[in-house]
């Protein structure tokens, strides 16, 4: 493992497979009346983020406590960086209290990797603008696994705002270096420029390619980060890239869906297959917790062990 998570990309096969099996063995203290572990007793880990989060920050704080680290919240909202403060100078605050691990969410692509050069200790991307988020492609991988058994030639149908998706790029380079088979299913201005140079699939049919899908996942529409028109209305958006009752028909009976939340119930995805027995996405939460303390566990504890 290297000192750092920033992307997926840099997550070899035995890394990434190691991640997994060690989420596998630490699932079981989720399923304990007690979900404790002593492994990180005295370790500090700070949750520096600057977006709005619920999920991944509730998901790491969860995560490092059970394993017994000393944990810090740090908003955004509320603190020096309200008074202009550099990303820098809070990094070297951060440093100077004695934090052993930092993870970050940022709204500018490349800040974790920034502050990696700043900081001793471990730095864990949690969202980096529209880059990348390795943590989310690892649930989602690791639920994949414990659904479907294996990753290896699956084929994983990915759909819906690729250009403003860190998850979407994530879950690319991982899966592809798990070996499954990955096509993304987009209107063409909602795919990135450099789509070419990634490794999968583009189709712009989503009723073609969904008969032949292990897994399909669902991607939130991002308006909060669009400042043009990319379609003509959520309406016309919904019925060619919806996940609808009609659509979910003519997916392989053992395939699932998935989806990283939040939703937008009845326009990326219906409200009754989001809700159906197929459907990963309160799992994938339950997940997030275990793969987040298998990351921290391996970057500050357990290497050696």
């Amino acid at each position: 493992m290297n000192r750092h998570l920033i992307s997926a990309g840099d997550l070899a096969k035995d890394d990434a497979l190691l991640i997994l099996d060690t989420a596998e063995e630490l699932a079981s203290v989720s399923e304990r009346s007690i979900k404790k572990l002593p492994t990180l007793r005295g370790r500090t880990v700070v949750n520096l983020f600057f977006e709005d989060s619920t999920r991944t920050r509730i998901s790491f704080e969860a995560a490092a406590k059970r394993l017994s680290a000393d944990v810090i919240n740090f908003s955004a909202k509320g603190s020096s960086v309200s008074k202009g403060e550099s990303l820098k100078d809070t990094a070297l605050t951060l440093e100077a209290m004695g934090a052993d691990a930092v993870v970050i969410r940022h709204g500018s692509s490349g800040a974790p990797h920034r502050l990696a050069t700043w900081v001793h200790g471990s730095v864990v991307n949690a969202g980096d603008g529209t880059h990348e988020h390795p943590t989310q492609a690892l649930l989602d991988a690791f639920s994949m696994r414990r659904r479907l058994g294996g990753l290896e030639g699956r084929k994983v149908t990915i759909v819906g705002d690729v250009l403003h998706s860190r998850v979407a790029r994530s879950n690319v380079l991982l899966l592809h270096t798990l070996g499954a088979e990955v096509t993304l299913v987009a209107p063409p201005t909602l795919l990135p420029v450099s789509v070419g140079s990634w490794p999968c699939e583009v189709s712009y049919d989503l009723d073609a390619v969904l008969p032949k899908s292990d897994v399909v996942m669902m991607l939130r529409v991002q308006k909060e980060r669009m400042n043009a028109a990319y379609f003509p209305s959520e309406r016309e958006y919904s019925r060619r890239y919806g996940l609808d009752r009609d659509r979910f028909a003519k997916m392989p009976d053992d395939a699932i869906v998935m989806h990283p939340g939040p939703m937008n119930r009845g326009m990326e995805i219906a409200a009754e297959v989001a809700d159906s027995a197929r459907s990963t996405i309160v799992e994938q939460v339950a997940n997030g917790v275990t793969i987040r303390m298998a990351v921290l566990y391996l970057l500050l504890g357990g290497e050696s062990a």
